[in-house]
């Protein structure tokens, strides 16, 4: 889509260990990287800090500029401090140092969004980190029976199948971080995922602004699938059922492409996971593709437990996609919005 050498502008939206992935992948390959952060987790040292004293959750924040900072060695000490978590049984209950540093900075500077910055530059970060909203909302879901779970971690931690969830939303509504909007704006690619799909990536089109964002930028849009179903979330999904539920909380901007793992999930990998109650997502194409123009199915797993997308394999196909796009917008010769062709990649 782009004429080099300017670097591409990525953002990427999601929150959690598979956003952090994603940027770990793509920060060797552009410094214009932006990871907006969804904020509405409830559990763990997060939902503690919440919960006692009022804070915003940071878990995620602090995953993702983890995955921004720098690699260098001189920079690894400050990463596994960050990244330390004290024993459940101690009085500090769990909590990750990286939260209540993050935690100590917001008090400092009386607000979030500088706080987040202060460490982002402790941390010779590449690109930014960015909440995708500055207000208090919980996460509520409404199953098949009619019943109501408020808070991420109730939605996340319940481990049933079923009833399965019919819908999410936030109670009280909430407005999109305009720093969130504009850069997805601004943006030449945006990556939705991977990770937990009502949890993770759905809650950030749940604030209000993202999904208008969504449909107006001219950038690629890209949702990365994920590797495994989730007892509790999208049991018995396949490829299709995960996109359909994105497009559906995008609320009438489309997906550009899809990006779908094909490698054979090792034998030890699926006995794990299947203990779990978890199994791999099936790839069904044709369902696919009557949803989204472009299709990429590639090997992008870390084939060990946990099983994981890859970065560098993850970024890789990104990247792909994007000269994808620039090699299409090129023989169309579009000036404009860009042209859509329906393309699969294998």
């Amino acid at each position: 889509m782009l004429d080099h050498p300017r670097e591409l502008k990525i953002v990427v939206i999601g929150g959690g260990s598979g956003t952090s992935t994603v940027l770990r992948g793509l920060k060797h390959h552009t410094s214009q990287l932006t990871a907006v952060v969804t904020m509405f987790d409830s559990g763990g040292s997060s939902g503690l800090l919440q919960a006692e004293f009022g804070y915003p959750p940071l878990g995620d924040l602090r995953q993702c500029l983890l995955g921004l900072s720098e690699d260098g060695e001189s920079n690894r000490s400050l990463r596994e401090l960050l990244d330390f978590r004290f024993g459940r049984e101690s009085s500090l209950n769990g909590h990750s140092l990286g939260n209540l540093l993050l935690a100590a900075l917001t008090t400092i500077g009386k607000d979030l969004e500088p706080a987040v910055d202060e460490l982002a530059r402790l941390l010779r970060i590449t690109g930014q980190v960015i909440p995708v909203s500055l207000e208090r909302a919980d996460l509520c879901a409404e199953l098949a029976d009619g019943r109501l779970l408020r808070g991420e971690s109730t939605i996340d931690l319940r481990g049933e199948s079923y009833p399965k969830i019919e819908r999410v939303f936030l109670d009280p509504p909430a407005a999109a971080n305009p720093r969130a909007e504009k850069a997805i704006l601004d943006a030449d690619v945006v990556v939705l995922g991977p990770g937990d799909l009502f949890t993770s990536v759905i809650p950030n089109l749940l604030s209000e602004g993202i999904s208008q964002a969504l449909a107006d930028t001219r950038a690629i849009r890209i949702y990365a699938c994920n590797l495994m179903t989730k007892p509790g979330e999208t049991d018995g999904f396949k490829a299709s059922d995960f996109v359909r539920e994105i497009i559906r909380y995008l609320g009438g901007s489309n997906l550009d492409w899809m990006l779908i793992n094909s490698q054979e999930i090792p034998q030890e990998v699926r006995e794990a996971y299947h203990l779990a109650g978890a199994r791999p997502v099936q790839c069904d194409m044709a369902a696919v593709r009557r949803q989204v123009p472009g299709v990429l199915v590639s090997r992008l797993g870390n084939d060990q437990v946990p099983f994981n997308h890859h970065q560098n394999r993850i970024a890789k196909a990104v990247l792909k996609i994007a000269e994808i796009g620039r090699i299409q917008k090129k023989l169309a010769g579009v000036n404009g919005r860009k042209s859509r062709v329906r393309s699969t990649v294998a």
